[in-house]
């Protein structure tokens, strides 16, 4: 426990001292959100506006939480490969699975930090939602499968991109470009159709769309994300890119060059 502890606060001390990835999973969802609640819902029926915002607002926690994954993990193991910790880190008797459990419990701290954040700047802004207590833990289990598959991929590029500030801009630029074809930054309905399959196989968007279904209301989504087989095949992409991450990072990235 103390190893996996240890990495822990050295973790979420270098992430909150990185200020280019604060920005990214802080700031920027919270100015979308104020930007967003006041741009595009000038054409919307009045009684439907709060919850439209609240829509923006879960899709803005939701790139926070990939931002922290897909950023500030990679961001932690090629910071620590610069530095030269990680080959002292290898040298000791420490498993990989204790690092890598100490580094994603800072993300998920820092996640939900910037999460909770994004949700009361929306509610500020006139964010309302819907949903009783079985609903909230199903929400619960969405954001913990969008940390899965942001971790995933954040692991996959923390191993392979060896520069600290090209893991940090590769891990943005994915998050960034994924967000804009599977419908994080626009409605699904507008999406042109083989874009609208994309969004529905991406587990981010999926378990977004999800999150709106059940704390905005399903008017809010073009389609059902809450069928057993979107349901399953969501979670099973979501685990697969966390193994898969895993599995690299332990092999790969958990060895001396």
């Amino acid at each position: 426990m103390r190893e996996i502890s240890a990495t822990f606060i050295k973790t979420l001390k270098e992430l909150l001292r990185e200020k280019a990835a604060l920005f990214w999973t802080m700031a920027w969802p919270v100015i979308w959100v104020i930007i967003g609640s006041f741009s595009f819902t000038g054409s919307i029926p009045q009684a439907v506006v709060p919850y439209a915002k609240g829509s923006i607002a879960i899709s803005m926690m939701v790139f926070a939480l990939m931002i922290a994954g897909m950023s500030h993990l990679p961001a932690s193991i090629a910071g620590d490969r610069s530095n030269g910790l990680l080959a002292k880190l290898m040298s000791m008797p420490i498993k990989p699975y204790r690092d890598f459990i100490g580094r994603i419990s800072a993300v998920i701290v820092l996640s939900f930090t910037a999460a909770g954040l994004v949700m009361i700047v929306g509610m500020m802004v006139g964010a309302r939602f819907t949903g009783s207590g079985v609903e909230i833990l199903q929400v619960i289990g969405f954001i913990l499968l969008v940390i899965c598959a942001s971790a995933g991929v954040g692991l996959m590029a923390g191993t392979l991109i060896k520069n600290l500030h090209g893991a940090i801009m590769t891990g943005v630029g994915v998050a960034v470009v994924t967000s804009a074809l599977s419908g994080l930054f626009a409605p699904y309905e507008v999406l042109p159709v083989p874009l609208q399959m994309f969004s529905r196989i991406y587990p981010i968007s999926s378990a977004q769309a999800s999150i709106v279904y059940l704390l905005a209301g399903p008017e809010m989504i073009a389609y059902n994300p809450l069928t057993f087989g979107q349901i399953t095949l969501t979670i099973t992409i979501s685990l697969v890119l966390l193994v898969a991450g895993t599995a690299l990072y332990s092999r790969l990235g958990w060895k001396i060059d």
